[in-house]
């Protein structure tokens, strides 16, 4: 299978400030990991800037003009308690958004078999209108708004498997029978969302919590039980991942005790189901993770997976 990695130099400028989990340093430890030998044969690229039509089909325009008017020359600001704009912010949050809607283009082109955009600022927690929890753009929402807007796709699945709930992807898509959004999340656990019985108008949205120090054995039940059969029924035209790799056993932001071999086991079983369901299109993105050797590794066995199918 060919696997296209996309990334950029920029999403390491990005800096939320000394001490702060989400920094540079996340982007440079998978970097390196995916220097080894075994990834000599994945397909590179640099993420572009996101078109701002596919940025406005999630967000509205005055919230990105407010976005782009926030951003500071020098020094940084709070947009919330935990998120930040620095100088670099901006350019690395097009192009983590615009990595998405690139892979979009190269997946379902065929150009490639699948894709993981390696870029920060993540997107999952970002709402319409707010940013929050360390994001300021949806990047897995805007890809598949892309997906759908430009290339016709017609039923596009999210999976979610951060430590922390999407609360922003299952909100844009609440209300959308076109878009299943499935998550597997440490609850409670920040931001609150995710209960099971958040279910969407259309019985799309498919919680699947988990308590803290559950490890492998409960997150893979979770995903045979409550995930895969739902994916399955709903027979997506293009998969895509929100790739957190928080829930990982030395993360300092999660409770969860997951390893990399679990995070190869789910990304075998959503390439088998993107291989049966949707003709292999599959888009992955990076989303948390925060301990940088849990991240290296489990980023590493990810891009494995991807790659071996």
């Amino acid at each position: 299978m060919t696997t296209l990695l996309v990334t950029h130099p920029a999403c390491s400028a990005h800096d939320m400030g000394e001490g702060h989990p989400e920094r540079p340093q996340r982007l440079r430890a998978v970097d390196q990991a995916l220097e080894d030998e075994a990834f000599h044969f994945l397909a590179r690229d640099l993420a572009p800037r996101v078109a701002m039509e596919a940025l406005t089909r999630v967000h509205p325009l005055e919230y990105v003009e407010t976005i782009q008017r926030a951003s500071p020359t020098q020094g940084a600001i709070q947009l919330d308690s935990d998120t930040a704009m620095s100088p670099g912010t901006l350019e690395a949050a097009l192009r983590s958004a615009g990595g998405a809607t690139f892979a979009v283009d190269e997946v379902v082109a065929r150009r490639v078999d699948n894709a993981f955009v390696s870029t920060r600022p993540p997107g999952h927690h970002a709402e319409a209108a707010t940013p929050m929890g360390f994001c300021f753009f949806n990047n897995a929402a805007v890809a598949a708004r892309h997906a759908q807007a430009a290339h016709g796709v017609g039923r596009v699945a999210i999976v979610d498997f951060d430590v922390h709930h999407g609360n922003g992807t299952q909100d844009i898509f609440w209300n959308d029978r076109n878009v299943m959004y499935a998550s597997t999340h440490q609850m409670p656990l920040y931001p609150g969302t995710g209960a099971l019985g958040e279910t969407g108008e259309h019985n799309q949205i498919v919680n699947a919590p988990l308590r803290a120090g559950d490890g492998g054995d409960v997150f893979r039940e979770a995903f045979e039980t409550a995930i895969l059969p739902r994916l399955d029924d709903f027979a997506p035209d293009l998969l895509i991942i929100s790739a957190g790799f928080d829930a990982h056993f030395r993360d300092p932001l999660g409770g969860l005790n997951l390893n990399e071999a679990d995070f190869a086991w789910v990304t075998q079983r959503l390439v088998a189901l993107a291989d049966r369901r949707c003709g292999g299109r599959l888009v992955s993105l990076l989303e948390g993770g925060y301990d940088l050797e849990g991240l290296a590794r489990s980023a590493a066995a990810h891009v494995s997976a991807l790659m071996r199918g």
